[in-house]
């Protein structure tokens, strides 16, 4: 019993209170920016009687730009140009499998990172590397601190909080941290969680050992991450464009065509756009999508025309999401508290 309870607890690690979206973990290597294979010869062949149906995928209209799912281990060095975050690995660490597609809820799983099979130190553990898109995301939350407050009182009673939602200075920047622990599994959590490009971004590091998630912790101090970054705020602007909920309505807009999905209505499909400063769409960033929707789709979206933006009377880009079919239901607000510890 007490292993069968082990396993769910480290699943649970992975999904994290009540936010998981249902992804499968893949090989390590390079993203995906479509939904065709690298090498279709190498697929292996179909059993008799079986049939495959495309399903729904992230894609995005350049290979240049970055996003998000874009980041990858190298060097022992975790890099992702989208959050702007360089992150070294502890010692004798690594990452065996890379993160899955995003969900239609825009939740990623950026990196797992993991001892080496010949770590030797003492204690092991995990430290898993969330985003959630705030744009989309069915949790009633705005940002980081209110995402972790939700993820705080919506702990199972199995679970106990260890330390309650405090402010602290990682790598110079403003995070939530709060930790909770299984006394059965004897396991502990640590999250970490800030803001950046109107994401939430989050370190969830799980051991037994506490000494262990402290050292993570001190580790974590030595990574580099964008000014932008706060649990509050994040939005953007400098060398990124500024992101901007919900710009795609109201006066914003000049030119609008909806696209008429021929199929697989009923699917969510969260994309996320790039408006240059002339008003056009430079970027388009399919998060889950069938091939068929995202061609529609695309050749809509190429018709439209915003308003330039202006920050302090010059235009400037604007990074925005728009959901397309049938979006998760919302789930219901927690009543606890948003304050911080400082």
């Amino acid at each position: 019993m007490r292993f069968r309870f082990s396993c769910f607890l480290f699943f649970f690690a992975w999904s994290l209170p009540a936010i998981a979206s249902g992804q499968s973990t893949r090989e390590q290597g390079s993203p995906k920016n479509t939904a065709i294979p690298e090498n279709p010869r190498a697929m292996k062949k179909v059993p008799s009687g079986v049939i495959l149906v495309k399903g729904a995928w992230s894609s995005a209209s350049d290979s240049v730009t970055p996003i998000p799912e874009g980041g990858r281990v190298t060097g022992n060095v975790f890099t992702n140009e989208y959050f702007g975050m360089n992150f070294t690995l502890p010692a004798d660490w690594t990452q065996k499998y890379q993160g899955p597609p995003p969900s239609d809820s825009g939740r990623y799983v950026l990196a797992q990172l993991r001892p080496a099979d010949d770590y030797k130190r003492r204690g092991r553990g995990n430290i898993l590397i969330t985003a959630q898109d705030m744009f989309f995301t069915p949790l009633p939350a705005a940002n980081s601190l209110e995402l972790t407050a939700y993820e705080k009182d919506n702990l199972q009673s199995v679970y106990k909080l260890e330390r309650p939602p405090t402010e602290i200075k990682i790598a110079g920047r403003p995070f939530t941290f709060f930790a909770y622990w299984s006394p059965e599994a004897e396991m502990h959590w640590y999250v970490l969680a800030t803001d950046i490009r109107c994401h939430a971004v989050e370190f969830i590091l799980t051991s037994s050992d506490t000494n262990l998630l402290e050292s993570l912790m001190r580790d974590m101090n030595k990574m580099e991450l964008p000014s932008e970054a706060n649990p509050a705020g994040g939005e953007g602007g400098g060398t990124v464009p500024i992101c901007i909920k919900d710009y795609a309505k109201g006066g914003n807009m000049i030119t609008r065509v909806n696209p008429i999905l021929p199929e697989h209505q009923f699917n969510a499909v969260p994309v996320r756009i790039i408006i240059d400063k002339s008003g056009k769409i430079k970027h388009i960033h399919f998060l889950s999508a069938f091939p068929d929707q995202e061609k529609v789709i695309t050749d809509a979206l190429q018709q439209w025309k915003f308003k330039p933006y202006l920050k302090n009377g010059q235009p400037v880009e604007v990074e925005t999401g728009i959901m397309f079919g049938r979006a998760p239901r919302p789930l219901a607000s927690s009543p606890g508290p948003k304050s911080l510890t400082r």
